[in-house]
């Protein structure tokens, strides 16, 4: 649990710092989500960092059923789920007018899922939105690798070189993996093989082909 909660606060706090030094002209920048702008990307990042504390406050399932990468199949991102997730963060980007309003939203529900986290033993069983029974270290990842997965696309969108934390880079490599060796052919440093492996950047027909022999399998984002 520790490493995870580590590179989850490690994340979080460089995106706190990068949130408090925006202006209202940011917000409204194109991202390369659309049709989210920056305002409605913050949004569902916001929401998904905070998750976890209300789902802490459930009843825990008897047992975990699905590891972190198993949480991003994309089965369960069906349209009318992904249009929910879309709407759902542009209805929520439009209670949070200013850029001081976003930023103190999303250091409100980080620090939330920080506290919930540390009174939990690490095999706590959460249920998710999904239906999913998880570990909430498991979960914890899939946290991390939103933040890091949208932290370069933010970056994208506000001009600015990637904020990602070594810790978090580290977790989201291992969860795009599934604990695989990364192969050769993406070389590079982990901020490129997190592109590559999401989208981010094209896959050359050998990498594309490294990557299924490996057994690694692009996964969905729906947060």
């Amino acid at each position: 649990m520790e490493p995870v909660r580590a590179a989850f606060r490690d994340e979080c706090e460089r995106l706190e710092r990068v949130l408090h030094g925006l202006d209202e002209a940011a917000l409204d920048r194109p991202t390369p989500c659309p049709p989210w702008q920056v305002r409605d990307l913050l949004a569902h990042v916001s929401t998904g960092a905070g998750r976890l504390a209300g789902m802490l406050a459930e009843p825990a399932p008897p047992r975990a059923e699905v590891t972190a990468a198993g949480y991003f199949d994309a089965a369960k991102f069906a349209p009318a789920v992904d249009r929910d997730r879309i709407d759902g963060a542009r209805a929520a980007a439009r209670e949070l007018p200013g850029a001081a309003d976003v930023a103190r939203e999303f250091g409100r529900a980080w620090r939330a899922t920080d506290a919930a986290v540390a009174a939990e033993p690490p095999d706590r069983v959460v249920r998710t939105r999904h239906g999913d029974a998880m570990a909430v270290t498991e979960f914890l990842r899939t946290r991390v690798v939103e933040l890091a997965v949208h932290g370069l696309d933010l970056a994208d969108a506000l001009d600015r070189p990637p904020w990602t934390a070594p810790t978090a880079a580290a977790v989201t490599v291992d969860v795009l993996t599934a604990g695989r060796p990364v192969p050769e052919r993406l070389g590079g440093d982990a901020l490129t093989v997190l592109r590559k492996a999401t989208g981010r950047l094209p896959l050359t027909d050998a990498e594309r082909a490294a990557l299924a022999a490996a057994g690694i399998r692009r996964l969905a984002f729906g947060g």
